[in-house]
Formats: C-alpha cells, structure tokens, sequence
C-alpha cells in the first residue's frame, strides 16, 4: 500500500497526466478558463474524474460545484475525493428545488447532469425510486437551465440502455429500440427526449452522450454496480467470479478518462449542440476475456460459478460507433482496455482499506444472481 499522501494525489495526477497525453487545443483549454460549471452525480466514478479534469481546466478563477447526495456510496463517504480550491461541494438532491436554486446561485454556464438512480438491477428492484430521481430530476435541472445563463447542458445517457437488445452492430446514433428492458434503461431514453424537449421549444443548448461500459478508478463495489469494480474486489479476495451467460458476450468497455474526455469536448463544440453520440471505446472485448485478465492481474485461480443469464440482460453483443462523436467533437480514446484495468487494480490496491469499507454487498443472495 502506498503512503497516505499518495493517495490524496494519485487519481489528480492520474488525471493531470491524461489531459497532458490528450493536448488540448488552446482554444478549449481558454474556453474553461475562469468558468463556473455544475456537475451532478459529482461524487460518482465518471463524476469525480470530471470534477478534477474541470478543476485543472477552469483554473483559480473558475469554481466546480458538484451537487451529489452520496446515496450511492455506503456510508456517504467517496474514496479519494481530493479536496481542491475551486470545487465546492453541495450535498443535495436534484429533486429538492432548494438544493437545486442552492446550485444555480453560483452562476453555472455549463451544467453535466451526471445524477443518476445507479443502475438496471436496482430500477428493476425500485422502479418508482428510479423514475422519481432520473426523470423527475432531469425535468426540474432543464427547468432551472433555460432560466438563467447556462450555455451548455451536457446530459450523461447510456448507449448500454437506449438500443435495446436488436440493434445491429456496431450500434449507431440513427437507430433506437423502443424494446428496453429495464426501468433503468427506458428512464434514460426519456431523458433524452426531455433534453431534445428543452432544446427545441425553449432553445437551450443541450447535448446528449451515451455512455458505454465505463470503468477506471473511482467506482467502488457493490450489489448495484459495475461489473469490472465487482470482480477486481472478489479476485483481490481470491473468490469465484460470477458468470451470468456463456462468456461469449462482448461489451464495449470505457476507460472513464477517455468519457471524461468526450464530456469536455461535448460542451466545446458547437457541432454537439441538440445531438446524441455514443462515448465509448469502439472496440468490443468478450465477457470470459475479461474475466481472465482479471484473474491474471490479481493472480486469483479460484474457478468461476455459472449463474442464468439475468432477465433484463439480453444483449449478447455491445459494440458503439463511434465515428459520429469524432466528427462532431473530435473524440478520439487513448486508453486501451488492458491499460485501463491496470490502472483500475493500482486505484484498488492503492485503496484497499477504504475499498473494503464502502463495498456495499448486503447479506444474503443477490437479486441479479438469483436462480
């Protein structure tokens, strides 16, 4: 394990180091500089890596304000969350009005809706929890936006949910499944439709960018999470990994830095303004594949178990397009899959104390597992 002041500068230098391996144009670099920008869901894994990207990026003169009421982490307290001089931290709900006024008083000109009811298994176990935070929140921020002087209103979609399960591969921005099969999923679709809503009728600058499979440092594990936190935690403890499938799945794995890229570009260029492009690696990497450099990296032989293939989870492959987002913002990751989980079990050894405290795994059987 490394020192204490270690971890207080990894994930900044982390972060430091990709924007300089990304060089940014003068042009974008300037066009941050001394702003005041509002992330929600700030304190998540995309969240925080773009409050400290942003950080670097608005300068001395420029303030984050992340609102964020850390349900999503047990015990309310993220990891590494470096506390830097120009973000202010508001706990606060994106459906309490006096949370969100609290926000907007700080002038934002760009807002990331980041805030999220995280992720498919947990709407499908609280549907109601999930519509109320993901639509209800979205509708109340866009609100607030076209009444006062924000110039960019970036919304984080899920390309993982809006194509539904019968999309031909790779999955472009021109097709959308109205067959989705999760709360989750549909919620993110209409929020969407509320941005598009927004940018029509009231002329506010939205952009919608659907995520892929993110991974990286900064998300913990838990019932409710990702799958690549979840099985870097078990094979660090030499556990089964769980296997629900054949492992012949692919998805469309995304180095969080490289999103956070595309979140930075999506409020620059002007191109974004009213349209939707996938964020995510163009590259599709099988779930069985995955498991193995897991298991490799942290030198765990233990076999895996089988489970049934989840109910809502009928996708066999995930694969993104991702020629309309490097049209449009110049997108471009510059982080391998590998090179990603690597960096991803240095944030967890790093860590591991703080790991094992916020992974959150009530007791008893999984509701995504259950035969």
């Amino acid at each position: 394990m490394e020192n204490i002041m270690d971890k207080d500068v990894y994930r900044v230098n982390l972060v430091t180091d990709y924007l300089a391996k990304l060089n940014l144009s003068d042009e974008v670099q300037n066009y941050f500089s001394g702003r005041n920008v509002l992330v929600t869901g700030g304190a998540g894994a995309v969240g925080s890596n773009l409050v400290i990207a942003l950080s670097k990026l608005l300068g001395s003169s420029g303030m984050v304000i992340v609102l964020d009421n850390l349900t999503a982490i047990k015990g309310n307290n993220p990891i590494d969350f470096p506390s830097l001089p120009n973000v202010m931290f508001v706990k606060g709900d994106v459906r309490s009005d006096i949370d969100l006024k609290r926000v907007i008083r700080e002038r934002p000109t760009i807002i990331y809706h980041l805030a999220a009811f995280f992720a498919n298994q947990n709407s499908v176990d609280y549907p109601e929890n999930s519509a109320d935070v993901d639509i209800n929140g979205i509708i109340k921020l866009l609100d607030l936006s076209q009444f006062t002087n924000v110039e960019r209103f970036v919304y984080a979609s899920s390309g993982c949910s809006i194509y539904g399960s019968y999309g031909k591969m790779p999955l472009k921005e021109d097709f959308i499944s109205m067959h989705l099969t999760t709360p989750y999923q549909i919620n993110k679709m209409a929020g969407e439709m509320y941005s598009n809503f927004y940018f029509h009728h009231y002329g506010l600058k939205t952009v919608n960018c659907r995520f892929f499979n993110s991974f990286g440092p900064g998300e913990v594990p838990g019932q409710y999470r990702n799958v690549i936190p979840n099985f870097i935690y078990w094979s660090m403890q030499n556990k089964s990994l769980p296997l629900t499938g054949t492992g012949d799945e692919t998805r469309d794995f995304t180095y969080v830095l490289d999103l956070v890229q595309g979140l930075i570009k999506a409020a620059f260029y002007d191109d974004a303004i009213g349209k939707a492009f996938n964020l995510a690696s163009g590259k599709e990497t099988k779930i069985k594949d995955m498991i193995e450099m897991v298991s490799k990296s942290t030198g765990n032989t233990t076999p895996i178990t089988k489970f049934p293939p989840r109910k809502w989870d009928t996708k066999k492959r995930l694969l993104a397009s991702i020629e309309l987002a490097g049209n449009l913002i110049d997108y471009k990751p510059i982080v391998s899959f590998e090179d990603g989980l690597n960096e991803n079990f240095k944030w967890f050894s790093n860590n591991w104390n703080e790991v094992q405290l916020s992974a959150d795994f009530p007791v008893g059987m999984s509701s995504a597992v259950r035969k």
